[in-house]
């Protein structure tokens, strides 16, 4: 269940360093945590997922580290959409000037 979790922030992350470098964000580097609680029952499926966003970069536009986020957890990213049928999918994003 780790590697599933592993699998779906490494899709999003994908995705969202796709996004800003289309949208020339002047980013150095990207990371995410993930946090997920499971069922008590078995197949003990994941039913919350928190993946925070960590993009360190110079004058990055919070719209478009939210815009890229937010597209690659709703659209792109088919990981966290087939989580997201037995898991509420929740998302941080923590920018730093680097």
């Amino acid at each position: 269940m780790e590697l599933v979790l592993a699998g779906a922030a490494s899709c999003t992350a994908f995705d969202v360093v796709l996004m800003l470098r289309k949208s020339r964000q002047n980013f150095t580097r990207l990371h995410v945590e993930a946090e997920a609680a499971r069922a008590d029952t078995d197949p003990k499926v994941f039913t919350a997922i928190k993946l925070t966003f960590h993009v360190a970069g110079k004058s990055l536009d919070a719209s478009a580290v939210e815009r890229a986020v937010r597209l690659s957890k709703e659209k792109y990213c088919s990981a966290t959409a087939m989580l997201g049928k037995t898991a509420e999918i929740t998302t941080e994003i923590v920018l730093s000037e680097a």
